[in-house]
């Protein structure tokens, strides 16, 4: 997979609302919230083209039994794809468009950190400068080698998502 990295585009949160308007065709009334994420989210921030999509749901069999419906929009379906209480689902093969990452409540601790993250960001811009910088220079060195340019991202994450993480509670506290 070619790793292209690219300057906000503001016709992002269109494209995610257009698509989770399909996704709640889809989910019907099992779908609790919905919630754009990851990097395409956060205004200003240089991002892979791909759009992380969220939903947040009552019951992942419902999801499992739905998985026709997400493949006649396209997507392929994943299972938990490395990560237990998920539902990954891809679209757009090697040029991917989105990703949805479905989880529920039963898994407070994925939901909250990924929502944190992205606030994170949208607050610090510093840090999501800082964080399209280093996606850029990995993206330069590594243009078609995921794995190298996730690896290169992975301490960077695991700092911005404890930082994240933290700011979230104490916003809670005041």
């Amino acid at each position: 997979m070619e790793v292209r990295v690219v300057p906000y585009d503001p016709a992002w949160p269109e494209q995610f609302q257009r698509e989770a308007e399909r996704l709640r065709a889809v989910l019907g009334e099992n779908l609790l919230q919905l919630h754009h994420i990851g990097s395409t989210a956060v205004p200003g921030l240089w991002a892979k083209p791909i759009l992380d999509i969220m939903p947040v749901v009552r019951d992942l069999r419902e999801v499992d039994r739905a998985a026709p419906a997400f493949q006649a929009l396209g997507y392929e379906c994943m299972g938990e794809f490395g990560i237990p209480g998920r539902r990954y689902f891809r679209k757009g093969g090697e040029r991917r468009t989105h990703q949805v990452h479905v989880f529920s409540l039963a898994s407070r601790r994925d939901i909250v950190r990924h929502l944190a993250v992205r606030d994170y960001l949208r607050t610090h811009p510093d840090q999501a400068e800082a964080y399209g910088r280093l996606k850029r220079a990995l993206a330069l060195r590594y243009p078609r080698d995921i794995e190298g340019y996730c690896d290169g991202k992975d301490a960077f994450v695991k700092e911005l998502e404890r930082r994240a993480l933290v700011w979230r509670t104490l916003c809670r506290e005041k």
